[in-house]
This record gives structure tokens, C-alpha cells and sequence, in this order.
């Protein structure tokens, strides 16, 4: 992550205060942040879905390279800087050295949310409700090659 950093150094540097939300779930900020010191907290919903506290960490990408709503709220458990991206898709294209790495952490991301479901579905093989569809799940995950998702469900279009 320190190549992201060193990549970043022209950038504006915003602090935000402790406890504090700086990317809503469901807005469309056309901001991205970069870690560079603190901790946060990515929530799903009222869901705490992990902790991050790496310099360097890439806050908003997803909302960045799909060009959707941000998918999750982003709060901060300690004081945090940043250095903030304002026109995401500029800064990608521009800054072509950060985009192994995005997709390096990327890649982390989506190894471990497949390793949980496998391991959810090994659990609940046995069960004939809706647990039974991790296979699918999985099999979409494993699979999709570029294809333009809808995200969400009837209880969250985003």
C-alpha cells in the first residue's frame, strides 16, 4: 500500500475526528479516500462488516469503478487523515501505478468473502432453505467476467 501513498502526496489532506461518517451508504459523493492514519469501520446497513486500519487503504473504490452509489458507510473509529480524491474516475485514469494495487486489495477482498461463503454453505449443505443457494452464489462470484451487475435486493436496491 505504501506505493498508493507515495502516489497520493499531491493530493488534499482531510482529518476527521473520531465516530465521525464521511461515506454514507447509497450516496453518490464522487469522493475516494486513502488512508493514511487511523482506523474505520465499513458498515452494511447497521451490519459491522470489517475493520481497516492499513495506510494506504483505498475508501470509495467500489463506487469509483462502478460508477454506482457508495455500497457501504464508512465511519471512523479513531481520529483519521486522508488524502481525498475528488473526481475518482480522473484519478484512476491518471494515476495507472495504483490500479495494480486496488486490485491486489481487491482481490484480498473478494478471496475472503468467497472463503466465508464457502465455509457458510459447507455449514448448511444439509439445509433446504435459503442457504442453499451459496452454490449459486459462489458460482457467480467464481465466474463473472465483466458482466454489468444489478446490486442489491427488493430489501436493498443498492
Amino acid at each position: 500500500m505504501k506505493e498508493i501513498l507515495r502516489s497520493c502526496q499531491s493530493l488534499r489532506e482531510q482529518s476527521i475526528e473520531s465516530g465521525q461518517v464521511f461515506l454514507d451508504e447509497g450516496d453518490m459523493t464522487g469522493l475516494m479516500y486513502i488512508l493514511i492514519e487511523g482506523e474505520v469501520e465499513i458498515l452494511k446497513g447497521d451490519f459491522k462488516v470489517t475493520i481497516i486500519n492499513e495506510p494506504g487503504s483505498i475508501l470509495g473504490e467500489i463506487s469509483a469503478l462502478l460508477d454506482i452509489p457508495h455500497t457501504a458507510t464508512v465511519k471512523t473509529v479513531i481520529p483519521c487523515r486522508f488524502y481525498v480524491v475528488d473526481k475518482q474516475s480522473d484519478f484512476l485514469k491518471d494515476n495507472p501505478e495504483i490500479c495494480l494495487p486496488l486490485a491486489v486489495m481487491l482481490a484480498r477482498r473478494l478471496h475472503s468473502v468467497t472463503n466465508y461463503l464457502v465455509d457458510v454453505k459447507e455449514q448448511f449443505k444439509d439445509q433446504s432453505d435459503h442457504f442453499g443457494m451459496m452454490g449459486e452464489i459462489l458460482e457467480t462470484l467464481v465466474t463473472q467476467q465483466g458482466e454489468e451487475q444489478q446490486p442489491g435486493s427488493e430489501r436493498d436496491p443498492f
